[in-house]
Order: structure tokens, then sequence, then C-alpha cells
């Protein structure tokens, strides 16, 4: 939750005129609810694309405050993330509602990209693989492996967000190898091939050297997306 109206808009302008012609990776905003119409014109021609910072578990109804895949859709979204580690530890969304939210995200149209991640007492306690196993299990068992044949999954430490700790390149690999075997187990050709995103303080001066690891595909970017020369060169070190 940051930035006003106009923050929001001179970051995109910035970054679109930061962003080099000729990169081949996939670029992605998830801007604020309010501001949502408003980027979608602003990006329209510059193939950036646009999604959600969560959604509805349920596509219509008496909930107030909420914001269905439909709606996100309506307005020029193509993503949305489910399970961010802050809807998690801050508004108490178990596995079952981001399983949940995950479905929704995908029969509204969108790409849901699933974060899972452990905090820093779980680590300490070597239960990382427990607890990422279990969160992809989550959704797994409700939506099945084909639904990760469009969507994205996110590995999120927790330990590593806001708190200027950084997963080394080999803990993120580690990490990322175990959920491309979790899916690779259900279905090789689909868990061979879904993007694993990196999502534990990526920054202009680490991109290159996690993103050079086999099974890190790309980054989920929190803090450095609100610089625009940090968020370039990390989308540059992308592709």
């Amino acid at each position: 939750m940051h930035g006003s109206r106009h923050e929001n808009q001179q970051l995109i302008a910035d970054l679109i005129d930061k962003l080099p012609a000729q990169l081949t990776c996939e670029v992605l905003v998830c801007t604020p609810f309010v501001y949502l119409q408003e980027i979608e014109r602003q990006i329209r021609d510059s193939g950036i694309l646009l999604g959600g910072q969560s959604v509805c578990a349920d596509a219509a109804g008496p909930f107030t405050g909420e914001i269905s895949a439909e709606m996100l859709a309506d307005v020029g979204c193509s993503h949305v993330i489910v399970g961010h580690s802050e809807r998690r530890a801050l508004y108490h969304e178990d596995d079952a509602l981001v399983a949940r939210k995950f479905v929704a995200a995908q029969q509204g149209n969108l790409v849901p990209i699933l974060c899972v991640g452990e905090f820093l007492a779980e680590r300490e306690a070597g239960q990382t693989f427990t607890v990422v196993g279990r969160q992809l299990d989550a959704v797994l068992d409700v939506a099945g492996i084909e639904a990760f044949g469009n969507a994205i999954v996110a590995y999120e430490p927790v330990w590593a967000i806001g708190t200027g700790l950084t997963a080394t390149p080999g803990q993120a690999q580690e990490v990322h190898g175990f959920i491309r075997e979790r899916l690779v187990a259900q279905d090789a050709t689909i868990g061979g091939s879904v993007r694993l995103l990196y999502g534990g303080s990526v920054k202009a001066a680490n991109a290159a050297e996690l993103f050079a690891e086999e099974d890190v595909d790309g980054g989920l970017v929190g803090g450095a997306s609100l610089k625009s020369d940090e968020f370039a060169k990390i989308c540059v070190a992308a592709g």
C-alpha cells in the first residue's frame, strides 16, 4: 500500500521510459486496486502487463469491500497475486482460503501468482520444505496439477522480506528445486514448465545472480519495484 495517484502514474511513466525496447522477459505491475484502470490506460501500448494484489475467493455476492476476479479482468488485469505472505500473516489467510482464491482467479480468466514461503522460525527449525510443501499441496488438492499449466509460483522466504536479508542464490535454488520436483512428480510436462519466481528482497545488485539459478525464472519484486531505476535494472537482469 504505497503511493498516491500521481506517484503511481509517475512511477509507471519512469519505468516505461527506462525499460529497453528489446527486453525479452514479461514485465507485470500489480498496482493498488483504485489505480488499476488509470494504469491500464498508461501501459496499454507498452507491453507491460497488469495484475491485482489480491482477489476475492467468491465470484459475486454480498462481500462488501472485496474485488472479484471478473472485476479485475474487466479493468484489464491478466494476473493476480494470491497467498502473499502479508495476506497470510496480517489478514490470516490460511492455505484453504488461498486455494479458493487460486481457483477463483482462474475461473475469472486470470493467471494466479501463488506465493509460498516460510517464516524465520520455521526455517531455523528445519521446516522449510514441510511448510512450502503444505502450501503447494493445499492448492494441488483443490485445483489439481493441470491448473498449474496456467499459473505461476513465487517463493517468498518471509524472513527475507523487508528485513534487508536475502536468501543466497543457493538457498533460493534449493527451495525452487523442491517446488519444481513436487510439481514434476505429478506431471513432468506441467511441472517442468511452470515459472517459478523468487520474492525475497530482490534488487538490482542481486537479481542477475539469483536469476542465473536453474529453477529461478524471475522475480516477484517488492520494495525495489517502487524505484523505477531499480525495477528496470531487475527487468534487464531477467532478460
